[in-house]
Formats: structure tokens, sequence, C-alpha cells
């Protein structure tokens, strides 16, 4: 009897590529000039950065008071960009970990770039927490340190200080990760290289050689990183709810917080990794790298995530209705027809609604509806942060009290400024390294040519298909 064959997978790597072809391919960018669309890009890109740092400047000089908080609502613009940023960072280790721990192929189109997301996006959630304290000379207090007073020691008991640890842990391992993760790639581009950029790349690779040795060494530091960053990815976010949920404020004291952080923020995460990933795949030709199958995956991680944020709305009107608690309630029925409905109202819309049209296979391989989907979601995200920050402390036990907050310019600048900042390191990183890892693609070629050699020794498929099914 004839054994059925398994449907054909897509393969992740289109075009029929050789070890050359991609070596070509992904050096490219590093090797030659840039082109014009990245060079409007960066110009873009830097003049919205400059005018960040202007608002910052702005702010040192003629402080706190450019902005336009108050004595109700002493959180803004600030601890909401930075939640909102961290969030973003999150989907670069959840990818590059928790995929490369559970052997998931399809990661190799992706994580490098998602990588890089991580490390740009704490960096720019670190501006805020520096600059909201209205004395950033002063930071060095949330250090201990000797001096002529004592030793002074911060305050254990804060989450804000929990922020500082599970964050610096996070970027330190992530970091560690990324640069692990180029040291092959920086070895390939030094051996086509000449010169001073020939000693740059040797010097970034470390002196790798790609013997039996290094390999080993490299693959067992990856499995350690991975196995380290994998819990970072549920700590540091559920720390950043910390900041919110051990408060007694309505609103914010509630247990779910910590799990819905999470999905929220590997939800923004993803969606973030998707605007990046189809500006690169168009800036620097790499369509055949970054495939629609790729896409796709993604699309169905954001469709996930997406409907468990939605459940936890859902969840939270539900405890606030059911606790009879009145001014639980009164926080959440302020927060969808308060003064700030349009905020509320904008989140469930980006994050519950948007994300469902994803159950359709055509939308999910559209190229337009995946960016406009992932511009949406990291709207919505950022409506949530401003929903649960602002509209909670805008209405308090005192109605004397009560208030309505609106951002200046300059918090406005800022916050756009880091946005310019993150996209002008993001389109420098694509000067320097590969934004595909050189080594796994080859090593997806690799595994589907030995099993297309034992396959045909047992009489399998053709070559073709076996190849396409292993490169899945």
């Amino acid at each position: 009897m004839h054994t059925p064959i398994a449907p054909v997978r897509e393969p992740l790597i289109e075009g029929g590529k050789t070890y050359h072809d991609i070596s070509e391919d992904l050096c490219g960018p590093t090797e030659k000039a840039p082109s014009l669309s990245w060079i409007i890009a960066f110009m873009v890109s830097g003049a919205v950065m400059t005018f960040g740092f202007f608002s910052i400047a702005w702010t040192i000089w003629f402080g706190i008071g450019s902005w336009n908080l108050n004595r109700t609502i002493g959180w803004g613009y600030d601890i909401t960009n930075f939640v909102w940023w961290i969030g973003i960072g999150h989907a670069g280790t959840l990818i590059s970990a928790i995929l490369l721990l559970f052997r998931q192929k399809w990661r190799t189109g992706v994580n490098r770039a998602a990588e890089a997301m991580t490390i740009f996006a704490v960096m720019c959630a670190g501006l805020f927490p520096a600059i909201h304290t209205g004395r950033p000379w002063f930071d060095f207090f949330m250090f201990p340190y000797p001096n002529t007073r004592g030793p002074l020691w911060v305050n254990f008991n804060s989450p804000l200080l929990w922020d500082i640890f599970a964050i610096s842990t996070y970027f330190t391992v992530s970091l560690l990760f990324w640069y692990t993760g180029l040291v092959p790639d920086f070895a390939t581009v030094r051996d086509r290289a000449s010169g001073f950029r020939k000693k740059m790349y040797n010097l970034l690779s470390f002196g790798w050689t790609g013997s039996a040795k290094h390999w080993q060494r490299w693959e067992s530091l990856s499995l350690i990183l991975a196995g380290l960053a994998t819990p970072l990815v549920l700590s540091v976010h559920t720390i950043v709810s910390f900041d919110f949920a051990t408060s007694v404020i309505p609103g914010w004291h509630t247990t779910i917080f910590p799990p819905y952080f999470v999905a929220g923020a590997i939800f923004s995460g993803f969606a973030m990794v998707q605007t990046l990933m189809l500006i690169t795949r168009k800036l620097l030709k790499l369509e055949q790298y970054i495939t629609i199958n790729h896409i796709e995956s993604m699309n169905k991680v954001i469709l996930l995530t997406g409907t468990i944020v939605g459940v936890a709305y859902l969840t939270e009107l539900f405890i606030a209705w059911y606790s009879g608690y009145i001014y639980e309630q009164f926080a959440f029925f302020n927060r969808a027809f308060g003064i700030y409905w349009w905020s509320y109202f904008g989140m469930m819309a980006c994050n519950v609604l948007s994300p469902q049209i994803f159950w359709f296979k055509k939308i999910r391989r559209s190229i337009f509806w995946t960016f406009l989907m992932s511009i949406f979601v990291n709207i919505g995200m950022w409506f949530e942060r401003f929903v649960i920050i602002a509209t909670t402390l805008a209405r308090d036990y005192l109605p004397s009290s009560w208030s309505y907050y609106t951002p200046t310019w300059v918090e406005i600048g800022i916050y756009v400024g880091s946005i310019g900042l993150f996209f002008t390191l993001y389109l420098l990183f694509t000067r320097v390294a590969p934004v595909v890892a050189i080594a796994e693609v080859k090593h997806i070629l690799k595994t589907a040519g030995d099993q297309y050699i034992g396959s045909k020794a047992k009489g399998g498929h053709n070559k073709e298909e076996t190849v396409q099914e292993s490169a899945h």
C-alpha cells in the first residue's frame, strides 16, 4: 500500500538559497552604501530624537513644572511611557529564549530584530524614571554607597526599587543573549572585510574560528542564557505591575495585574516586532528571509495574547461588580464613562476587537493588514497604560481635588523623541550587524540537507519536498 505523504509546509527560506547567497544577502547591508530610503528614515528619526533631547534639556533646566502634573495626577506621560516601553521590550526575550528552548525554527527570521528591539526599548524606558524625579543629578541616591553620613540604604519595601533590580537584571541578561547570538555573524562579516573593518569585527567576534569547541560552547551558553531569560519574561513586567497592585488605590489594588501585565507586554512586544520586521524586510530587501510564514506565525501569537488581554479586561469589570465595593465600582465606571472615556474605548477597540480579524488566514497573511494592526495594537497598549494611571488618579476620594490632566508640548516631545531614539538606534544597528541570524539560517539549510540524505537512503521523498519540510 502506498504511504500517504504529509503536505509540504512552506519553507522558511525562499528562493533556493545557497550558503554563499545567504552570506551575500545578509552581510550586504553592513558592507554597501546605505540606500536612499534608509538615509531618509535615519534623518527623520534623528530629527525626532533631537527634538526629544531638547525637551529633556528643557525639563532639566526649568524643572518638572514644565509638565502639566498636578496634586491629584502626579504620574502622567512619564510613567505611562515607561511602562509602555518596558512592555515592548518583552517580546525580544520571549522570541529568542522561549522559542529557542522549544526548538521553533521559525524564530530565525525574527529573533535578531526582536533581541535588538529589547535592548533599545529598555534604553528608552530608562529615560523616564531618571527624568521624572525632577532632579536627575540626584539619581545616585537609588544606590547604596559609603559617605561621611554613613551608608545610605534605599527603601527595599518600595516597588519602584524592585523595578530597578528587575529591569537592570533583564537588560543585562538580554544584552548578553543578544551579543552571544551575534558573535558567529560578526566573524562572518570579519572574514569578508579588510583593513580597519576586519580588525573591528575580529574584536567584536572575540577571535571566533568556527571550531567544534567554539560551536559547542556557543550553543551551551545560548541555552543557559535562554533558561535564565525565560523566567525574566514573567518576572519583569510582574514587578512593574507591583508599582500599582501593591497600593491601596481602587482600580490598582488588584491581584490580576501581574498576569495581565505580562500578557499585555508580550502582546505589545510582538506587535512592535511585526512593525520592525515589515519595515526591515522592505528597506533591506529581505523578503526571502522574513517570509509570509514568519508573519503569520507572529500574528497567531498576537491573536492569542490579545484574547488573553481581552479576558483580563472583562475579568476586572466582573470582579469590580462582584466585590460590591463601591469605590472599586466607581473607579471602573469612571474609566468607561468618565472624562477619559475616549482612552478607554480606544484601548478596547485596539486591543480587544481589532486583533480578532486575525482569525481569518487571508488577513493573517496580508502585509497591509498586519502592519496596520501592529500600529493599532501599540496605540491601544499605550491607551491601556494611560487609562490605568490617569483615569485612576483623576478621581480620588475627595471631589474637591478632582482634576483633568493634559500633557504639555514638553511631555509630548520627550515621548515622541524616545520613539525617534528607538528607531535611530535600530537603523544604526542594521548598518553594523546582520538583522537576520546568518548562522542559524545556514543551520536550517544544513539540517534540511542532512535529512534529505537520510531520506534518500531510505527511499523517501524527493530532495525539494524534504528540504522544504525540514526547513519549517
